[in-house]
C-alpha cells in the first residue's frame, strides 16, 4: 500500500506551522462589503491623514513612463540622498520594504533555532512572528506595570534581564507600537552600552517623527560609537508613503553586508524610490505634518480626559485608550459600534489589552466624528 500523502500544509517548516499570521487594520473596502455602510474614516494603522509631500507625488508622475523597466536593485539614488540626509556612510544603509521587511531580514541574517531573540511584552507584533519564523526562541520580557508612569511601556532593566547566552537580536521600539510609551536617551544609551557582545540591539523608530521634541533621542549618531546597534525608520508614517512600503536600516558595515546578502534585489519598487528620494528634499512637509499631527493628540488627549476616558502616554500619531471589557461598553462592544458607523480603530486584544483600542490621530474633523461617536457610546442609557 501507498503511504497516504500529507497535506500539503504539513510540509511547512515547523517553525512556520506554528506562527500566528499578523492582522492589520481592517481596510475600509473590507468594512463596505461587510457592513454595507460608507463614508468611513480609518484610525486603525497610523498612517498619515495628510498624505505625502507634493514633490513626491510629483516624483511618481514623472517615473510613471518607466514603470515596464525593473527598479534599481541598489537603491543607489535613494541611498546617497539617504547618506546626505542622515550624514551617514552609504555602506551603513540598507533599503527594505517598508521596516517590516528588515525586521524579517534580520531575523533570517542572524537568528536560527540555536538562538533567541528578545522584545517587550507589549512590542510589536512582528517581533515574535519574525523570530519563530526562523526557529528561534521567543523571549518576551515584562514591560512596565499599569499605574506607573510608563504603563506597559519597555522595561530595559527587565529586558536586559532577558537576555540569554543565545540572545542575537533584542528589538526595542522607541516610541513603541502599540502603546505610544517611550524611553528616553540616558537609560537607552546605557542599555546599548551594557548589552553583551553576543546581541545585536534593533531599535525600531518607525514613529520618531513625531517624538523628538518629546524626550525621544535621535539616536543616529549613536551607531557610529555602537556597533551592534541597528536603527529602523521608515517612510511610511510622518513621511506618507505608506502604500509604497519604502524603509531604512543604519547599521555597522558589517551588518549592512550581511542583510544585504539575503535581500531580494528588486525589494522596492520604482515608485517608492523616486518618491522616497524626492520626499527627502521636502523636510518642511514633514515639520508641518508631524506639528499638525502632535497638536491634533493633544487635543483628543483633552477631550478623553473630560470624557473620563484613561489613554497611555504618548508620544506618536495614536493613543491607547482604555475602555475596559464590559459586554455593552467595553472595547469589544464599541469597537464593533464604530465600525457600523464608518469609524475603524484597532483592537489590540491579540497584544494582551483586551480592555483597550488603538486609535490613530487624524484629520480634524476625522478626530471630531470620533470623538463625537465615543461620546454617543459610552453616555447610550
Amino acid at each position: 500500500m501507498h503511504e497516504q500523502a500529507p497535506h500539503p500544509g504539513a510540509l511547512a517548516a515547523p517553525a512556520v506551522q506554528g506562527l500566528e499570521r499578523y492582522v492589520p487594520g481592517k481596510p475600509i473596502p473590507e468594512l463596505e462589503r461587510e457592513y454595507g455602510v460608507h463614508d468611513i474614516i480609518k484610525l486603525a494603522s497610523n498612517e498619515n491623514p495628510w498624505g505625502m509631500s507634493p514633490v513626491a507625488m510629483a516624483a511618481i508622475q514623472r517615473a510613471l513612463p518607466d514603470l515596464w523597466l525593473y527598479p534599481d536593485g541598489g537603491a543607489h539614488a535613494l541611498k546617497v540622498a539617504l547618506s546626505r540626509h542622515l550624514d551617514v556612510p552609504r555602506e551603513w544603509l540598507t533599503i527594505g520594504n517598508g521596516s517590516n521587511d528588515l525586521l524579517m531580514l534580520l531575523a533570517e541574517a542572524f537568528l536560527t533555532n540555536a538562538h533567541s531573540g528578545v522584545y517587550s511584552q507589549y512590542g510589536f507584533a512582528i517581533y515574535p512572528i519574525v523570530i519563530r519564523a526562523t526557529g528561534a526562541r521567543c523571549l518576551a520580557a515584562p514591560a512596565h506595570a499599569p499605574g506607573t508612569p510608563m504603563p506597559y511601556g519597555h522595561d530595559l532593566a527587565a529586558l536586559a534581564r532577558a537576555i540569554e547566552p543565545d540572545t542575537r537580536l533584542v528589538f526595542i521600539a522607541n516610541p513603541n507600537n502599540p502603546t505610544g510609551t517611550w524611553v528616553g536617551p540616558d537609560a537607552l544609551r546605557e542599555f546599548i552600552r551594557a548589552a553583551p557582545a553576543h546581541t545585536l540591539v534593533v531599535l525600531d523608530e518607525a514613529y520618531v517623527d513625531y517624538a523628538l521634541h518629546d524626550g525621544v533621542p535621535d539616536s543616529l549618531g549613536w551607531v557610529h560609537e555602537f556597533p551592534r546597534l541597528v536603527l529602523l525608520r521608515t517612510f511610511s508614517k510622518a513621511w506618507g508613503l505608506a502604500g509604497l512600503r519604502v524603509g531604512y536600516a543604519v547599521s555597522h558595515p558589517e551588518v549592512a553586508d550581511a542583510l544585504d546578502r539575503i535581500r531580494p534585489a528588486f525589494n522596492v519598487n520604482s515608485l517608492g524610490q523616486a518618491a522616497a528620494e524626492a520626499a527627502l528634499g521636502d523636510t518642511a512637509h514633514v515639520q508641518l505634518v508631524t506639528t499638525q499631527t502632535v497638536a491634533e493628540r493633544r487635543r483628543v488627549e483633552a477631550a478623553l480626559r473630560a470624557l473620563g476616558v484613561p489613554f497611555v502616554p504618548s508620544v506618536a500619531n495614536f493613543l491607547l485608550i482604555e475602555v475596559g471589557q464590559d459586554e455593552a461598553r467595553g472595547a469589544r462592544a464599541l469597537n464593533e459600534q464604530l465600525l457600523r458607523a464608518g469609524i475603524i480603530v484597532r483592537p489590540v486584544g491579540g497584544y494582551g489589552l483586551p480592555g483597550h483600542l488603538r486609535v490613530s490621530i487624524g484629520l480634524p474633523e476625522h478626530n471630531d466624528r470620533f470623538l463625537a461617536q465615543l461620546t454617543r457610546l459610552l453616555h447610550k442609557s
